[in-house]
């Protein structure tokens, strides 16, 4: 999937994955990172997500990288923030108020760049790729990422024929695959998506879920 497939879908304002509340998961599940906020708390392929703001709220240092300035510059206008940018090499780095926000290709970050995190919040971000895309992405995450740091993802997990992605169908064992060998993956929850998600419902789904996990890198 190329990057001007995501720019168009800012700039036509076709964000449908985008939450006007702070998903659910998140707020039930974050407790059992520990500990949850020592270091930065990255957000890769974050938006304009406002579970950013509650990240914050927690006492976070947050760090997001996105690709679109539109969704960057909208995050912080929509939540009443002025922020500071700064030219950082590949990146625009935009920051207020303990959140910084890479504006950029995600495959372009470096260990330096995410030196300070020791959590991952990844809701939007591995389901949001194509199968061949996922296995670069979480090689990359894990390449860039200190040892020991936990990993909060969220991915769906339904009938892919029935539905051309984004979000794409992410199974318990592609987690296992992917992760596997540099993580210990740990299923905290698995919950019934179409309830909560009737748009899905509308477009003939038969079957959704929501996976959620916990990976602690080695």
């Amino acid at each position: 999937m190329k990057k001007e497939f995501w720019l168009e879908r800012w700039e036509r304002a076709e964000i449908g994955f985008h939450q006007n509340e702070i998903n659910p998961y998140l707020l039930r599940h974050w407790k059992e990172l520990h500990p949850a906020c020592v270091g930065e708390v990255f957000v890769p392929l974050c938006g304009k997500s406002l579970d950013m703001v509650w990240l914050r709220q927690q006492g976070c240092a947050v760090l997001g990288v996105e690709l679109s300035a539109i969704a960057v510059q909208d995050f912080f206008k929509e939540n009443g923030k002025s922020a500071t940018h700064i030219n950082n090499g590949k990146f625009e780095c935009c920051e207020a108020d303990g959140i910084r926000i890479l504006c950029g290709d995600f495959f372009d970050l470096s260990k330096q760049d995410l030196a300070k995190v020791s959590t991952v919040y990844d809701r939007a971000s591995l389901v949001a790729l194509p199968p061949e895309m996922r296995e670069r992405y979480a090689r990359h995450l894990v390449d860039i990422l200190l040892s020991g740091t936990q990993i909060l993802l969220i991915t769906f997990d339904y009938p892919q024929a029935e539905m051309d992605g984004p979000p794409f169908a992410v199974s318990v064992n592609e987690v296992e695959a992917l992760y596997g060998k540099y993580a210990e993956v740990r299923l905290l929850a698995q919950e019934d998506a179409l309830a909560q998600n009737p748009r899905f419902k509308q477009r003939g789904m038969s079957r959704m879920q929501e996976n959620i996990f916990l990976l602690t890198l080695r």
